[in-house]
């Protein structure tokens, strides 16, 4: 007798931790959203900005070098040059 009470209420115990328990939801707090009303007439133009300042000239760029003196070609003698074609596939 001793252990079945004790069984008993055990049991009683797990049978009422089983049931669903009603879940309480409270509703949203209401938000007041400012709508905006209808356009004002519109305003006067603005003034017109500033015109920005002229950049610097350029530096002039510096004369080149003159080109090397050569020695003049020799006149008479046997020599001859021949002077290749050039090739068409360049």
């Amino acid at each position: 007798m001793k252990y079945s009470m004790v069984l008993s209420a055990a049991m009683m115990v797990l049978a009422l931790a089983a049931c669903e328990k009603k879940t309480i939801v409270t509703p949203a707090p209401v938000v007041t959203i400012a709508v905006p009303g209808p356009a004002g007439p519109t305003g006067a133009t603005g003034a017109t900005g500033a015109t920005g300042s002229t950049g610097d000239a350029g530096v002039a760029g510096s004369t080149g070098n003159t080109g090397a003196m050569v020695e003049r070609g020799k006149t008479g003698g046997d020599t001859v040059v021949i002077v290749p074609a050039p090739d068409p596939a360049r």
